[in-house]
């Protein structure tokens, strides 16, 4: 299942450096002007899972594949985004299709490479773009409170409970306040993700730093890292020019350009995982002589649904689900170990999933 996160910011930031590196591609054209991504990019990246190289080891399978994410670069916004200025109407509209915010704030100094503000100032670049998010947010409720209201008039259950979630953002966005800032209640959150407001989406800050900043940080970044510890949300530092020669490396050379920049590893795959984290989403494995494969769930979804990842028939005829925590699989020698051990269960309809679970699923149609 295909889950996006939107690369979102001011134009030459480092946006579709960054996608470049993500993709490990030049399909973003990359250079110092502003709008020169002219069409939404997106690519699907896998998601570094080093258990899955363990099973396929002990399984014996002749292929690995990893689970996938797909990142879509957006053009650059500026201020007036929302009434239309630059190219916004076109992808704000983009923005509304994907799972989650990513906010690349631009977190160096470099005189070759022009700023829209003529200054460095990550804050107020966020400020800058997440306004136009929550000013394109206002227009469309308020265009579709007055339709909601007619509807709620006539006794139309399904508007009057829309008008409750569209007052309760719009109370958030009058104040000054992205969307994501309402208490909406649980039972609501499906009906809330259907209105596909810009700003009530999951955001992740990534400090885009110069090549010396890229294992500590710098005053800019962590500017950066103190905002996102207000929104309560997550943080990666980076630096794109870094991630877009590493993608360009064999996996030695990576590895000794990495320890001569005192980095464990990419970051890029801490981007992936936190991204992967702010979705909600877990991992579960099926492993077998042909292939050794990563699914990607959310979290709380039962082993039914969770095989309907797979093939519809899965799901429909579900019967139970052979079920081996990742380390008893590991520590047991595979599937047939772990059953001698006792470590292999059989689940049914009511069981959720858990982050690791290397399952088999049993079904009838």
């Amino acid at each position: 299942m295909g889950f996006k996160c939107g690369i979102v910011g001011l134009p030459n930031v480092g946006k579709s450096t960054l996608f470049n590196a993500l993709t490990q591609t030049a399909a973003a054209q990359a250079a110092n002007y502003p709008f020169c991504t002219i069409e939404p990019n997106v690519g699907e990246v896998a998601v570094p899972e080093p258990r899955l190289t363990k099973l396929a080891a002990i399984a014996k399978s002749a292929n690995i594949i990893p689970a996938r994410m797909n990142f879509v670069d957006i053009a650059g916004l500026v201020k007036g985004a929302s009434q239309g200025e630059g190219l916004g109407n076109q992808f704000l509209a983009t923005i509304r299709e994907v799972d989650a915010v990513v906010y690349v704030l631009r977190c160096f100094e470099d005189d070759d490479v022009t700023h829209v503000s003529g200054k460095v100032d990550p804050l107020s670049d966020f400020e800058v773009v997440e306004t136009e998010l929550m000013l394109a947010d206002l227009d469309s409720l308020e265009k579709r409170r007055a339709n909601l209201e007619k509807r709620a008039k006539t006794g139309d259950k399904e508007a009057k409970e829309t008008l409750v979630l569209v007052e309760l953002a719009l109370a958030e966005l009058n104040e000054g306040r992205p969307a994501r800032k309402a208490d909406v209640p649980r039972d609501q959150m499906r009906a809330w993700r259907m209105m596909q407001l810009l700003t009530a989406k999951p955001v992740l800050f990534v400090a885009n730093v110069d090549e010396d900043s890229a294992a500590t940080g710098n005053a800019h970044s962590r500017m950066v890292e103190a905002r996102a510890t207000e929104e309560g949300a997550a943080c990666v530092v980076i630096s794109a020019k870094i991630e877009s020669e590493l993608a360009l490396l064999e996996a030695e050379e990576r590895v000794e350009y990495l320890a001569e920049l005192g980095l464990e590893e990419p970051g890029l795959n801490r981007l992936i995982h936190t991204g992967y984290q702010l979705l909600d989403l877990l991992t579960y494995f099926t492993v077998g002589p042909k292939e050794a494969r990563a699914w990607t769930i959310r979290k709380g979804w039962t082993a039914p649904r969770a095989a309907g990842v797979i093939h519809g028939d899965f799901e429909r005829g579900f019967i139970r689900a052979e079920t081996t925590a990742f380390a008893d699989y590991i520590a047991h020698g595979g599937e047939a170990g772990a059953r001698e051990a006792g470590k292999l269960r059989q689940e049914g309809k009511e069981y959720v999933v858990q982050d690791g679970d290397v399952m088999l699923f049993k079904f009838n149609v």
